[in-house]
């Protein structure tokens, strides 16, 4: 149950914005996210391209780079959306991988081993990488031994952003003494977001082409609003008064909050939202959220990015 701690009631105009769940379809098109089911053979940047094509918009983004062989979820992120990308890298993962040992293994001797990966790993990101090649602490919060057959292992992994499963797959062989390799990998969600809610490229084609036909919209079903985000970060309620002005590129002060989260800590990556819910910015919280709900002078935010366009609603100042 989220809590928060309201300066003031917030209570929004109804001349000015849309609530998330109200927007038009080409509304969502520029604001709007897709848990897309990535298939084998393309890398995440082509279909990231190809469903900026299907939906004739001008920028589309990913977050969280599957390898061209790897399948599974994969978030895409349509227009000015690209600009929640902050709230969505640290989600942890969670896959389903099918590994071959180099020799066959009791059960027993592979679940032991699995139980030495499970909670902190060293890890240094193999040579194709993009990133530096350092050696890095990743977290395994589950890695379960689900079925067998012969040398093929199907496993369960649940783990922090950023881990390499290949490699965790070739350590894994290195300590079970014969060896092993990852044969296939699915990803099966990201965060809160599973393949249960991910749509594949073909449905989002169709329904595209049958909206533009004006026979359904069921094309609404596969783009969630960017305000979705907010359901899995810290959030501070803006006043109408203040939206402009950061809107403009002021950082919010603590008088233009209206309601803060609690648990709120100096340095948090926050959605800033609007009384009707609308993304406003993405934020960095500069004080806590017993800071923020007693100030009335200073920075409660800086801003990490806009989202809402200017003129949205109007300036709060004269």
């Amino acid at each position: 149950m989220r809590e928060f701690t309201f300066k003031e009631a917030v209570i929004s105009d109804p001349s000015y914005g849309s609530y998330p769940g109200l927007k038009p379809i080409e509304e969502l098109k520029k604001r709007g996210l897709i848990i897309l089911d990535k298939p084998k053979g393309p890398t995440s940047h082509q279909v990231a391209g190809w469903v900026k094509d299907i939906l004739e918009v001008k920028k589309a983004g990913h977050t969280g780079t599957l390898d061209p062989k790897v399948t599974g979820v994969l978030i895409v992120a349509l227009e000015k959306s690209t600009k929640v990308v902050p709230l969505l890298k640290d989600l942890k993962k969670e896959y389903v991988a099918l590994m071959v040992t180099h020799d066959e293994v009791e059960d027993g001797a592979l679940r032991k081993t699995l139980g030495k990966f499970q909670g902190d790993i060293k890890q240094t990101p193999p040579k194709r990488s993009a990133v530096k090649r350092r050696e890095r602490t990743r977290y395994i919060d589950e890695i379960d031994l689900k079925e067998t057959e012969g040398r093929k292992v199907l496993i369960k992994i649940k783990c922090e952003a950023g881990t390499y499963v290949r490699k965790l797959i070739h350590d894994i062989g290195t300590d079970l003494g014969c060896g092993a390799h990852m044969k296939e990998l699915r990803r099966t969600s990201v965060g809160p977001f599973g393949e249960d809610r991910s749509v594949k490229l073909q449905d989002i084609k169709d329904d595209y082409v049958f909206f533009q036909k004006g026979k359904n919209e069921d094309i609404r079903k596969d783009i969630l609003p960017m305000e979705t985000v907010a359901d899995i970060s810290k959030c501070i309620i803006i006043k109408d008064t203040a939206i402009e002005a950061v809107c403009s590129g002021a950082n919010l002060g603590a008088g233009g909050v209206a309601a803060v989260e609690e648990n709120i800590e100096e340095g948090d990556t926050i959605s800033l939202l609007s009384g009707k819910g609308e993304m406003v910015a993405v934020g960095e919280a500069c004080m806590n959220s017993k800071d923020i709900s007693k100030s009335k002078k200073g920075v409660a935010a800086s801003l990490i990015n806009v989202t809402m366009d200017r003129e949205t609603y109007p300036k709060g100042w004269k």
